[in-house]
């Protein structure tokens, strides 16, 4: 049942929120009965993870991993898989390279060619008829080796090898990349070589060019040059990885300083800020009307803008009085309204900013709140873990599939067809130079036809599970968090540990309402999903009214995203605090925060702004002091510093560690402010001072809000 509020006298443990203290005769504080709030989402969630967890098993007795990992021949089976015939022979060879059109066909699709798996790569030109004709018995055996495995006749005419497919016309020297042997290109003096020659024989007679062997590899030589990149960097990463770690520790310690100097230097970064723009606005108008005043008797200054007309060169309307005399104008209207603006809100930012030093106060109290976010990203891993998992077996889990490949007019092309009844088939009496050979992975069976849906549930339970995670995090540190502001005597009668007994709280009770609110955002994420991948589909047409439609849609599911995150986030504060059902918590903050639009408005760009600042600074400073060691530009260091291929790779891993540091540290701090806000709010809404409804706020906020608790001392 959801408790309402209440002035019941409460037994000597519990008090408000949860917080422990002796009942007082002389104060009653807002006492809130707590149970199961929406059971049937609770339910729902159980259930839905109960059918993942079946979606999984089943994707993981259908699926197989080994079709990402290994590449297929022409007959579906895996190159170097234990284990099986073609174990030691771990590469892909392509009997006419030529007909593939780039390495992403390759890597992705089926080239319209035999190919079979082989120990290793060619390491020299070589046509079937060369080996044949010579009569050498070792050719004819290294031959063999890149022929189909049934081929053991080394007396069949070349005519007859090549046009029952047995055997490729040629052999090229070619290297392994990817598990595909692909043609060995080099520059020699800016002439594109394969090997040490420049043409080749295609073992039908003819010479060709080696430029047609690049045309069916031509991005193998960037794929390479990439994956000598990647393995520069991993070195990289091999020397320098405990100076990182180092790196990211400084960050992480700098985040802390920030946050407990926050207590105390909150309202000066403030007041300085506001200074500053005001300085620079009035430093834009000075500027405005000297170039205003310089401009003044020069020829040519005095013509209008609206006799000017639009001019692609902007530098012209520099040269114009009026383009200054506009710019002075704005500026001042500007520093009127910001002016104006602190008048009047000069209390508000007052109290943003002993909230914002309150919530500093309360993290002191709470440190292991700093550490809250580790457990949270933790669970958020194993959701990614389990979905990418599941995403990889769903969608390996197809049979292979063969279709007809030809090189002349044939009217069976493309069709499916059975390797082993294809060569007694009507298909190879009208199109005697078709191949039956592996194209994909599919099926026609109904967990085939039901993969796309199973794809798209796993997607959504990704979001709703995410969701849900995120959501308990909110309510854990909300909870809290607002047992240090429900605490009379700060810090005294709060709990023995806070954060663990709004965890229990959390999961005890309020399960239901963030599944509620997790399925909720959910929804709208799948949907903005679905519609970027019909944006994607719809990138080749060319229907501007669809594309129109679709974009208006994206951007308002977009908003409604934002909104609903927003929501959420207060519902949760709510709920964390009262015990309420989701619909309710929500309601109440939605309307709490509108009935204070504008001290909501003033904290939330005070905070953003301190947010702001301290990420700057931490990502700044650390990536400052990255780059001067990394490039071994400290003196006193110079030799401790790791030799390096890419200084660029340990700079920007220190600076995106540190961001992502930050934002941890900064996330349980906003939220922090968050929950106090609420608090605060309704700790002015409800209570009036007197000994029955007395102010739970600091003394500081008092005194501020010129409030006081009659016979009760200040906390």
């Amino acid at each position: 049942m959801d408790g309402e509020p209440g002035t019941k006298e409460p037994d000597d443990g519990e008090g408000p929120y949860g917080t422990p203290q002796k009942y007082d005769p002389t104060f009653k504080g807002p006492i809130y009965d707590r149970g199961c709030t929406d059971i049937i989402c609770c339910i729902l969630l159980m259930v839905a993870i109960v059918g993942y967890v079946i979606v999984g098993v089943v994707a993981w007795t259908q699926g197989d991993p080994r079709k990402v990992i290994y590449p297929t021949d022409s007959r579906g089976q895996f190159c170097g898989q234990a284990g099986t015939p073609n174990e030691k022979k771990p590469f892909l060879f392509y009997f006419n390279i030529m007909k593939c059109a780039s390495p992403l066909v390759l890597l992705e699709f089926q080239c319209p060619t035999t190919q079979i798996c082989v120990e290793k790569c060619p390491d020299r030109y070589l046509t079937y008829l060369q080996a044949y004709s010579r009569n050498s018995a070792s050719e004819l055996e290294y031959y063999k080796q890149f022929c189909v495995p049934e081929f053991k006749d080394l007396r069949k005419s070349p005519p007859e090898v090549l046009k029952d497919g047995d055997c490729p016309a040629m052999l090229t020297p070619s290297k392994p990349l990817a598990r595909r042997c692909l043609p060995a290109i080099n520059a020699k003096k800016g002439i594109i070589m394969v090997g040490n020659d420049t043409t080749f024989d295609d073992g039908r007679g003819q010479k060709r060019n080696v430029t047609d062997l690049v045309e069916g590899a031509k991005k193998a030589n960037v794929v390479l040059e990439a994956r000598q990149v990647a393995m520069k960097i991993f070195e990289d990463y091999t020397v320098s990885w405990y100076w990182i770690i180092i790196g990211l520790v400084i960050a992480m310690v700098v985040s802390l300083i920030f946050i407990v100097l926050l207590r105390f230097l909150a309202g000066i970064m403030v007041w300085v800020m506001i200074v500053l723009v005001i300085l620079v606005l009035g430093y834009g108008i000075f500027h405005c009307y000297m170039e205003y005043a310089h401009l003044k008797g020069q020829a040519g200054s005095d013509v209008s803008l609206k006799d000017l007309g639009f001019q692609t060169d902007f530098r012209v309307y520099l040269h114009l009085k009026q383009t200054w005399l506009a710019f002075m104008i704005i500026l001042c209207i500007l520093e009127v309204i910001i002016i104006l603006l602190l008048i009047f809100l000069r209390k508000r930012i007052l109290i943003a900013i002993a909230l914002i030093k309150e919530a500093s106060r309360a993290i002191g109290h709470i440190m292991t709140s700093l550490l809250f976010p580790l457990c949270t990203f933790f669970l958020l891993c194993l959701c990614i873990a389990y979905w990418a998992t599941t995403a990889v077996f769903l969608s390996t889990s197809n049979e292979a599939v063969y279709k007809v490949f030809n090189e002349s007019q044939c009217p069976y092309a493309r069709n499916t067809c059975n390797p082993e009844t294809f060569a007694t088939s009507n298909v190879t009496k009208q199109c005697p130079d078709a191949r039956c050979l592996f194209a994909f992975y599919g099926g026609e069976t109904a967990y085939h036809k039901y993969l796309i849906i199973f794809q798209i549930f796993n997607a959504f339970m990704f979001f709703w599970l995410a969701n849900f995670v995120i959501a308990l995090g909110q309510v854990t540190l909300a909870g809290a968090f607002a047992s240090y502001y429900w605490a009379f005597k700060k810090p005294d009668d709060m709990p023995a540990f806070p954060l663990f007994s709004s965890f229990g709280r959390a999961l005890r009770y309020h399960t239901g309402s963030m599944a509620f609110g997790s399925l909720i955002l959910a929804v709208v994420q799948i949907i903005r999903v679905m519609l970027e991948y019909l944006d994607h589909r719809l990138k080749a047409a060319d229907n501007r009214f669809a594309k129109f439609l679709l974009t208006c849609l994206k951007c308002c599911f977009w908003c409604l995203e934002k909104f609903i995150k927003f929501l959420n986030r207060n519902a949760y504060i709510m709920i964390a605090i009262y015990g309420t059902n989701f619909c309710t918590s929500a309601r109440n903050a939605f309307f709490l925060l509108m009935r204070n639009i504008i001290r909501v408005a003033v904290l939330d760009k005070v905070t953003d702004f301190l947010l702001f600042l301290g990420k700057l600074l931490i990502v700044g400073s650390v990536g400052i002091l990255a780059f001067f060691f990394f490039t071994q530009k400290i003196k006193v260091i110079q030799d401790t510093a790791p030799p390096l291929n890419y200084y660029w790779v340990p700079i920007l891993t220190v600076i995106v560690g540190s961001y992502l540091i930050a934002h941890g540290f900064f996330s349980v701090y906003a939220m922090c402010v968050d929950t106090l806000f609420l608090c605060f709010l309704e700790d002015l809404e409800r209570n009036d001072g007197s000994t029955e409804k007395p102010y739970f706020m600091s003394s500081n906020l008092r005194k501020l809000l010129k409030k006081t608790n009659k016979q009760q001392t200040d906390a």
